[in-house]
């Protein structure tokens, strides 16, 4: 019997089996599956999504879709492509934080920038340690920076501050996106031509687990606001 139970544990299921031989492809370097299973890991989070929320907030299923042109831009490995990758993530960052706010009423900024504090310290150091920066990703990596760390702020500030399941939920993912985001920056410019067997397998796991934790924050977020 087809029950929403059901449908959704065979969802979840497919979810993580996709991303599993995803991961592969990536380590093995196997361009046809990669370019078949990358967009599809994003768009079947969509539709668990739909299936499983009451709310069904068009801000999480828009952050979902551009993670998927995100994920579209990375297979080239150009230049070109991730610059443009990296315009379209910047967007992702900014929608991201803003479905969070709507998510949750916050009322003191004075933790979230305490918070925010460290992260900016971290990769900003990452960043001036690298020299191969290219001239047209210089400043919007400076943004990412600061987005990723006012993310990760917020996240640890309402952690803090409430410690609740939500928010538990909130710091585990924003801790898989900020790991996401160091494995991306390392590879794409610190240790260029090196461990790439290593790195993209494992901004690809990072990147699943990542965004299947967000998804459940959601959830959660959704359902306490409408208690």
């Amino acid at each position: 019997m087809f029950t929403k139970d059901n449908i959704l544990k065979s969802l979840t299921f497919g979810y993580f089996i996709i991303a599993f031989f995803e991961i592969v492809s990536e380590y093995l370097a196997y361009t046809p599956f990669i370019c078949s299973l990358k967009p599809l890991i994003p768009l079947l989070l969509v539709v668990i999504y739909l299936v499983n929320s009451t709310v069904k907030n068009p801000v999480f299923v828009i952050v979902l879709l551009l993670s998927m042109v995100v994920n579209i831009l990375f297979i080239p490995n150009t230049p070109i492509c991730l610059y443009y990758a990296l315009i379209i993530f910047t967007i992702h960052r900014v929608v991201i934080i803003y479905l969070i706010f709507s998510l949750q009423k916050v009322k003191d900024f004075i933790p979230i920038i305490i918070a925010t504090i460290p992260f900016l310290l971290i990769f900003f150091y990452l960043f001036i340690e690298t020299n191969d920066i290219p001239q047209n990703s210089f400043y919007l990596l400076i943004l990412q920076n600061i987005l990723i760390s006012i993310f990760a702020g917020i996240a640890l500030s309402s952690y803090v501050m409430y410690d609740n399941k939500q928010n538990s939920v909130l710091l585990i993912s924003v801790l898989l996106f900020v790991m996401l985001q160091f494995t991306v920056f390392i590879e794409k410019y610190f240790l260029v031509n090196e461990f790439q067997r290593l790195f993209r397998p494992l901004a690809m796991t990072f990147n699943t687990l990542a965004f299947f934790s967000f998804y459940k924050y959601v959830l959660l977020a959704e359902k306490s606001n409408n208690n």
